[in-house]
C-alpha cells in the first residue's frame, strides 16, 4: 500500500465476518484498495479480528439525563475512530435480511446517545457512509428487491439520516454463493450446482467488478477519482 501524505482524508473500512478468507474480507481489502487509489488513507476495522464485543453493557448503555456520559474505553476508541473518518466502508454478509449481529452491536455500542446522535449540531454531520451488503440470493430472486429497501430503510433512514450523515447509500451484492440459491413458491430452498473452474473465476470477477462499481460511485458523487 502507498504511504498517504498528510493531507490525505480518512476511510474507515469496517468488516463484519468471522472469517479473513471470505469473500467478504475479500471485498473489504478491494475496497480499501480503491479507496488508497483515490487518495484516502485507510483504517480498516476487522471487528472479529480485533475482539470487538458487541454485546451492550451497562458501561455504553445510554443515559438519556446525561448526553456527556463517559462511555467504556473500548467505545470512546472506536468513537475516535469514526470521528476521524471522513467516509464510512461498512462490508457484511447480509443475514436474515439485516446486518450481522457484531455490525448491529458496533451500531448499537459506538454510535451513542450523546456522541452519534441527541445534539443539535451531530458531530457526524458530513461525513458519507457506503454499506456493502452481500447476499447469497441471485440477481434475478424476487427476495432481492424487498431486501435492498429493508436495508435501505434500516440503515440509510434508521441510522445514517438519524445521526446526521450527509449522505448514505446501500449496495447489494447479490449472487455471493457459489452454489446458486432461492425460495420457490412453495418456500422451499432450491440449491443448485457449485460452479467451478473458468465458470468460477468469471462468477467472481463479476462480483468483484459490481462491488468496484458501488464504491467508485459513491465517489464519484462526492467528486473523488482516482
Amino acid at each position: 500500500m502507498t504511504q498517504p501524505s498528510s493531507k490525505a482524508r480518512t476511510a474507515l473500512v469496517v468488516v463484519a465476518h468471522h472469517r479473513a478468507d471470505s469473500l467478504t474480507a475479500h471485498t473489504a481489502r478491494r475496497s480499501a484498495d480503491r479507496l488508497e487509489a483515490a487518495g484516502y488513507r485507510v483504517d480498516l476495522l476487522d471487528l472479529h479480528a480485533e475482539g470487538f464485543d458487541p454485546r451492550m453493557n451497562t458501561a455504553d448503555q445510554p443515559d438519556w439525563g446525561d448526553r456527556e456520559k463517559a462511555y467504556s474505553q473500548e467505545a470512546r476508541a472506536h468513537m475516535r475512530r469514526v470521528l476521524d473518518a471522513d467516509v464510512i466502508v461498512a462490508v457484511f454478509p447480509v443475514y436474515w435480511q439485516s446486518v450481522p449481529a457484531i455490525l448491529k452491536g458496533w451500531i448499537d455500542r459506538v454510535w451513542n446517545y450523546g456522541f452519534a446522535y441527541g445534539r443539535s449540531r451531530p458531530r457526524l454531520a458530513g461525513k458519507r457512509m457506503l454499506w456493502l451488503g452481500l447476499a447469497g440470493a441471485t440477481a434475478d430472486d424476487p427476495i432481492t428487491e424487498g431486501m435492498h429497501s429493508l436495508l435501505e430503510a434500516n440503515l440509510n433512514d434508521g441510522i445514517a439520516y438519524y445521526c446526521g450523515l450527509s449522505h448514505s447509500t446501500v449496495g447489494l451484492l447479490t449472487d455471493a454463493e457459489d452454489r446458486p440459491q432461492r425460495l420457490d413458491a412453495a418456500g422451499n430452498l432450491l440449491v443448485g450446482d457449485a460452479v467451478a473452474g473458468a465458470e468460477r473465476e468469471a462468477q467472481y470477477a463479476d462480483f468483484d467488478r459490481r462491488a468496484r462499481e458501488f464504491v467508485e460511485k459513491f465517489l464519484a458523487e462526492e467528486g473523488v477519482t482516482a
